[in-house]
């Protein structure tokens, strides 16, 4: 019986998944932190990873392993293979006067049609152009650019002398053409004013190498390309993750060109394309929530599930951490609707759960306007835990809600590619799928909650 392990190397921690190959069955799982900040040495990533797979007990009867991670880092090498500075990760907006100027310089529909996305702060471009701004004797040792999940691919490898990514990852960067699957090399040069070397692209299942111990290395994919992969998504799936960060994604058959830039145009990790909409503000906020109020998420869960549904009106608009959908990196949260009623701890956390999933409705609007067609919403990261924010979500969203099982879906995404590349096979393995919660909209309060939600964000951020 095979084993394969998935990794998700995400913002906060390393999980290490190790399942059975033919099925899926979980075999052993483990998870490490990271470092919580926006810039992080990449040497803590392999710890994490050595630290998880460790723990894991099982890890070295694994035959085939693949990592996912966070998208858009900056990772610079210089000649040695040696890290230039600590890694800017996706949720790092210092590069906003950069993304700004590329698109006032090219036009957003020149970047759109290049690769897929209009540069946001959170992209690898934008990133390498603040460092030739900002840090030019770094910018001068660059000699390679990798994205954390190729770094890690690499180290897995023992370091070669040629890096590898996938086109899931890399289409995220704003210098690699998923329309086209090749590198925009004139526009990396433009951000960092001189060429650098870019990892080989491999297909979704082709093999990378071997780890030093001889073990199969799969070519990786970006964290979200990753999860649509472990959660086996079909035609009219969208899914919602509410994590660290919040998305909006579902796979697509051709590639989407979005010159409003709300749309990123990824590819996924089967040969598809991957549309996805993305928010900076989406765990946190509940977390920052529930700290106010001096209660833990359970407690904050019990408060919002006994508010009135609507909150009776008030609207928090959540950019408690700038937003990147829309475009807004130095924009603050607002709260409107504010009245001596409304004043409760009840309100304040029901207009918290709203005012996340409000903005992700938005994103869905954005996906249909561009192809997207839902069926139902597959709800999953750590804000699926919440009972009050499941069942709103179906309201929100006017869609059947799927709340699969809890688990590490970005990780078992990996190891279901590691499966796919060990066996040879044309199509990854089906494996069987969990129990999962259903939530149907019934109540028909969204509409009302949607378009209080739009007035108070127009009111806030008239541009947006």
């Amino acid at each position: 019986m095979a084993l394969v392990a998935g990794v998700d190397s995400s913002t906060q921690s390393c999980k290490v998944v190790v399942v059975d190959a033919e099925t899926g069955h979980l075999r052993a799982h483990a998870s490490a932190p990271h470092p919580d900040a926006t810039e992080v040495d990449p040497g803590e990533w392999w710890r994490a990873l050595q630290d998880a797979a460790s723990a894991c007990g099982v890890w070295d009867e694994v035959q085939a392993v693949s990592v996912a991670a966070q998208q858009h880092g900056m990772v610079a090498l210089d000649d040695s293979g040696e890290v230039v500075r600590p890694a800017l990760l996706w949720n790092d907006t210092r590069s906003a006067e950069q993304a700004d100027a590329m698109v006032a310089e090219l036009g957003s529909e020149y970047w759109a049609k290049a690769t897929g996305s209009v540069p946001l702060p959170s992209f690898t471009v934008t990133k390498l152009a603040w460092l030739r701004a900002h840090e030019p004797r770094h910018a001068d040792r660059v000699a390679q650019v990798m994205l954390p999940h190729d770094w890690l691919t690499w180290r897995l490898l023992g370091r070669p002398a040629e890096a590898v990514t996938d086109r899931s990852d890399v289409s995220g960067t704003g210098y690699w053409s998923p329309a086209e699957e090749r590198y925009r090399d004139d526009l990396l040069e433009r951000a960092l004013g001189r060429a650098a070397r870019t990892p080989r692209v491999l297909q979704p299942s082709d093999e990378a190498g071997h780890t030093t111990r001889g073990a199969v290395v799969g070519p990786g994919a970006g964290d979200n390309a990753g999860a649509a992969l472990g959660l086996q998504v079909v035609g009219g799936d969208v899914v919602v993750s509410i994590g660290t960060s919040g998305t909006v994604f579902g796979t697509s058959d051709h590639p989407a060109c979005d010159p409003t830039g709300m749309v990123a145009g990824f590819a996924d990790a089967s040969g598809r394309f991957l549309p996805l909409v993305c928010t900076l503000n989406a765990t946190r906020v509940l977390g920052a929530t529930a700290s106010l109020l001096g209660v833990d998420h359970a407690g904050l869960d019990r408060l919002a599930a006994a508010a009135p549904p609507t909150a009776d009106g008030l609207v928090l608009v959540p950019y408690l951490e700038g937003e990147r959908t829309p475009n807004l990196p130095d924009a603050t949260a607002s709260l409107f609707g504010l009245r001596r009623t409304t004043m409760t701890p009840g309100h304040l956390t029901r207009a918290a759960v709203l005012g996340v999933l409000c903005g992700l409705a938005d994103g869905l609007d954005e996906l249909r306007a561009h192809g997207v067609t839902p069926r139902r919403i597959v709800l999953i990261g750590g804000g699926a835990r919440s009972e009050a924010l499941r069942a709103a979500a179906a309201e929100v969203f006017s869609l059947p809600v799927s709340v699969p099982e809890p688990a590490e879906y970005v990780a078992l995404g990996a190891a279901r590619q590691a499966a796919w590349v060990l066996s040879g096979s044309v199509d990854p393995p089906v494996w069987s799928a969990g129990v999962s919660v259903e939530y149907e909209p019934r109540a028909g309060w969204g509409d009302e909650v949607r378009a209080a939600y739009r007035e108070a964000r127009e009111r806030g951020y008239p541009s947006a």
